[in-house]
């Protein structure tokens, strides 16, 4: 029998630390653990991983070297371009990297301690300059702070929602953020109360989608985008006829 190639043997053991990452936590979680449930032996494991904080470190790699990607792309755009590249590719690396950033948010302690956490306010930074724009003030940068949290958090607090309804909603929320005017006074901007009229072109795209894939009522999809019924049968009237009626 020939061996395993060294690669597939350093993924294997990086889907099975996520894996009980993910179901124990990574203090919880032992090097031993990780070799019983491959049939390793723990120096099989620290030969690709000398230490626990390496695997960690690997797991999180993709997700800050995407970003890092986004960020050199966008800051070679036009202010405006390069933030709205920031907002849209943040929300699609994070919500591609749901795991992973789920096991940071409960096991954030191990990072902070080391070179991963610093990479990763580097990247935050960037991210908060680019969003802020050039010459901003302390509230545009306070706003621009605001943003990047919207744009990561609730891919962590809402682990139930699907990718598609969870970006127009993250989208939406970040859009409403940045587009409501300074307030001075220190006030704030008005609120208006009650759910939002109208749904913007991700949450529509995503609404018809949705009603187009026959496993969502016109009720679930209003729900899932926190608007009404007769919001979400407009837009999908626009879209077509639909067999739902008021």
């Amino acid at each position: 029998m020939t061996a395993e190639p060294a690669d597939d043997t350093r993924s294997r053991i990086l889907r099975a630390a996520l894996d009980l990452f993910a179901e124990h936590g990574y203090q919880r979680t032992s090097l031993r653990q990780i070799g019983e449930r491959l049939r390793l032996t723990k120096a099989a494991i620290l030969y690709h991983f000398p230490a626990k904080e390496h695997l960690l470190a690997a797991l999180v790699e993709p997700l800050l070297s995407d970003l890092e990607g986004l960020l050199d792309a966008a800051e070679e755009l036009p202010a405006e371009r390069a933030r709205q590249a920031v907002l849209e590719g943040w929300v699609d690396t994070i919500l591609t990297h749901r795991r992973p950033l789920g096991m940071l948010f409960h096991d954030i302690a191990p990072i902070t301690r080391g070179d991963t956490y610093h990479r990763l306010m580097r990247i935050s930074m960037r991210a908060i300059d680019v969003i802020a724009g050039p010459q901003a003030g302390r509230r545009e940068r306070v706003r621009a702070v605001q943003a990047v949290a919207m744009c990561s958090d609730p891919v962590v607090f809402f682990t139930d929602v699907s990718d598609e309804v969870l970006r127009a909603d993250m989208l939406d929320g970040v859009r409403r953020l940045l587009a409501a005017p300074v307030d001075t006074a220190g006030a704030g901007p008005r609120r208006r109360p009650g759910r939002p009229r109208a749904l913007d072109r991700e949450q529509i795209e995503a609404a018809r989608r949705m009603y187009a894939s026959g496993e969502h009522s016109v009720d679930a999809i209003a729900a899932a985008l926190h608007v009404s019924r007769a919001t979400v049968y407009r837009h999908l009237q626009q879209a077509g006829p639909t067999n739902e009626t008021v």
